[in-house]
């Protein structure tokens, strides 16, 4: 998360902003939430109600960016074993606490539960179709 920021704050590269001793795992996911940056971007725009999300404080769109992906990827990144999204969000909250702003927990807590929401509802609504006998393209 910190190697997305210095990355989204500077320009430099990726690979210039993570320490040398970074554990692989953490290479992979950082190197993938920048890959998908358009995909959670537009996420986090869609549930940044009034924000736009260049306006966003840069380390509260990297921790956005690392959270969703988690979220939506969990399989992506190789590691012990995926994280549950409610612990992505939990852990996406407790560095928002420890990092950033005072409001900023309840700003990351809210677009990230939003977009659970929105995947819950969306597997729902697949499988009552599934269900059901309906075919979707």
């Amino acid at each position: 998360m910190f190697a997305l920021y210095q990355h989204d704050l500077t320009g430099r590269p990726l690979e210039d902003t993570l320490p040398r001793e970074a554990a692989p795992f953490t290479r992979a996911l950082a190197q993938a939430a920048l890959a998908r940056q358009p995909e959670l971007d537009a996420l986090i725009g869609r549930h940044a109600e009034g924000w736009a999300v260049d306006r966003i404080a840069p380390l509260e769109r990297s921790i956005l960016r690392v959270a969703l992906f988690e979220m939506l990827h969990p399989d992506a990144v190789p590691g012990e074993q995926p994280i549950p999204p409610e612990g992505a969000i939990d852990e996406a909250v407790e560095t928002a606490k420890a990092y950033c702003g005072s409001e900023a927990p309840g700003f990351v807590n809210g677009i990230l539960a939003a977009v659970l929401r929105e995947r819950q509802a969306a597997e729902a609504g697949a499988g009552s179709s599934r269900a059901s006998g309906e075919v979707s393209a």
